[in-house]
């Protein structure tokens, strides 16, 4: 089990998804809604990739160290 970071599910890892990202602030709304709709994933606005949403991730138990933009957990490596 990885642990979880206090702010996993609200908030992600600035280096990989910050606010200084030109698409966060739809990308952070799109993940909210994802979340109130208990959805795993949505689509980002911009790229229309699927983005995994961080409790989904966080469900998963273990960090899959892919670098995913919302995951909730502690950082293995710095």
């Amino acid at each position: 089990m990885s642990e979880l970071r206090a702010n996993g599910i609200e908030v992600p890892l600035p280096r990989r998804y910050g606010p200084g990202h030109r698409t966060y602030e739809q990308g952070m709304a799109a993940h909210r809604l994802a979340v109130a709709q208990n959805l795993p994933a949505y689509r980002d606005p911009v790229t229309g990739f699927a983005v995994f949403t961080a409790v989904f991730l966080a469900s998963r138990g273990t960090c899959c160290d892919s670098g995913c933009r919302h995951c909730p957990f502690v950082p293995r490596r710095a």
